[in-house]
Parts: structure tokens; sequence; C-alpha cells
């Protein structure tokens, strides 16, 4: 048994006995777990080997983590002249790991950002992975266990929501090349396809009616942008008691070009679509 399927086996254990938490090897096997999360050796959801294909979550993983807070004391943390009071301490050695960092971002350890990133103030919670050349821009979140892919612009305000529990659910994907606009939404494990564009304000969850509009008769997605969309807030009709209303939705009203540069910006986007972000 290699060393993940001696970690996955302990971990699966203590998940159905809770009492083998007070065990030292099984605790030394959740905060080795923890440990492979904060490397990048380990994720909580794998890339699909097939483009456009379905990714992979790792349970145990996301069990690991669950279990590593009751088995973890409170203690103080300090940086500088600020003092916090929890369980999980932040990310430290930043020049050693390749990304640059902004006074007041912060990496809670068991997350994992790939060099060549770059955080603005913000915030990266345990289990996430933020990959390669991607910029999570200022007051953006990127919740429990996220997945956001190379060359991604998180743009200021985003809030990447976790899925954490339940074990069995995705998280939050957000596959390589996409551009997040200002004050968008992702949460409730939804999956935002490589190369798509956001525009301001646009909320993603699992329920969310996403309609694309780009043909004759409407297309409905739920959970899921597909690759290279451009995706603007919108509404459609709906009746109460009261009248007819408008109730949010998310609409596609085009696709980026295959030749068009990855790093465009979002207003350049959306102005071929006569649309200001």
């Amino acid at each position: 048994m290699d060393q993940i399927e001696e970690l996955k086996s302990i971990v699966e254990g203590a998940w159905d006995d809770r009492s083998r938490l007070s065990d030292d090897d099984v605790r030394t096997a959740i905060r080795r777990t923890v440990a492979l999360l904060d490397s990048g050796r380990i994720r909580v959801a794998e890339p699909a080997q097939e483009p456009d294909g379905q990714w992979t979550v790792n349970e145990w993983i996301k069990k690991a983590i669950l279990l590593y807070f009751p088995i973890q004391p409170m203690h103080t943390i300090r940086a500088g002249e600020l003092e916090f009071y929890d369980k999980i301490n932040i990310k430290r050695d930043l020049d050693t790991l390749g990304i640059r960092v902004v006074p007041q971002a912060t990496m809670r350890y068991g997350s994992y950002v790939a060099p060549g990133a770059i955080l603005m103030p913000s915030y990266v919670n345990i289990g996430a992975y933020v990959d390669s050349g991607t910029m999570v821009d200022t007051w953006a979140t990127v919740g429990s266990c996220a997945q956001i892919g190379k060359h991604v612009h998180l743009s200021g305000g985003v809030g990447i929501g976790g899925v954490l529990e339940p074990v069995q659910t995705a998280p939050v994907i957000v596959e390589d090349d996409c551009f997040i606009g200002s004050r968008c939404i992702v949460v409730e494990g939804a999956r935002i396809g490589r190369e798509a564009v956001l525009g301001a304000n646009t909320v993603i969850t699992g329920s969310t009616h996403i309609i694309d509009v780009t043909g004759e008769d409407p297309v409905e997605y739920r959970g899921y942008v597909p690759p290279r969309s451009i995706v603007i807030p919108g509404t459609y009709p709906r009746k109460f008691a009261a009248g007819v209303y408008g109730v949010p939705c998310a609409m596609i009203i085009g696709r980026r070009k295959e030749s068009t540069d990855k790093k465009t910006s979002l207003n350049a986007a959306l102005r071929d679509y006569g649309i200001q972000a």
C-alpha cells in the first residue's frame, strides 16, 4: 500500500469511528494529509483527463479537512502587530513559494497557491487550489476546497464559495483562462468552463438558470457554464400571485473566439456584443 492509500484508509476509518481521533497514528495521518494539500501534492478535486470532461472529487481529502478541525487546538497566531486566535495557521515563508502576496492577503494553511500566482488583499481558505498565473484581486475570496485553474482573473470583490460539506459534493471549479468580473458570486459547486467570461455582478449557483440566448431557441444550464461562454446577469419573467416579475438569471450572450487572446479584458470581451461591464 502506497503512502496516499494508507492515509486514505486511516482517514476513512476515523471518519466512520470518531473515537479513533484520540489515536496518535490517526492524528498524524490527518495532519500529514493537510500538509500534502498545503504543498499541492494532493488536491480535493482532480481535473478531467479529456477536454470538458467531469472532474473527480477526492471525498477522503474533504473528510480529512473536516477531521482536522477537532484535533487542532485553539492558539494565538501573530503576523507583525496583528493577532488572531484560531485552530489553523496562515501560510508563512512566502518568499519561498514563488508567489506575489500583497499586504492583507491571507492564505490559510492547507490551501495551495502555485508559483506565479498574484494575491492582492484577498483570502484563500483551507483546501482551496489556486493554479499558476492566476490573479486573486482585491477583496476576492476563494472558499474552502474551491479549485481555480491557470491564468484565471478573479476581479475585485469576487466571491468563490467553498463546498466542504457534504463531502460527496463537487467544490466550486473555475477552469483555466477564465475571467470573472467584479463582484461576481460563484457558489454551491458550480463549474465555470475554461476561457469563460462572467460580466460584473453575475451570480452562478447550483440552481441558477443559465440561459444561452445565442441561438434561435434558448438552451438552459444549471450549475455549469460551458467553455468560452460570455455571461452577463439577466432576468426571466415569472408569474406570482401579485403579477409577473423578473427573476434573476445568467445569460450566455456569446462565445469567446478561439483566436482571442486569453488574457483579454472583460470590457474587450463584452464590447464585441455591444455590452459594457
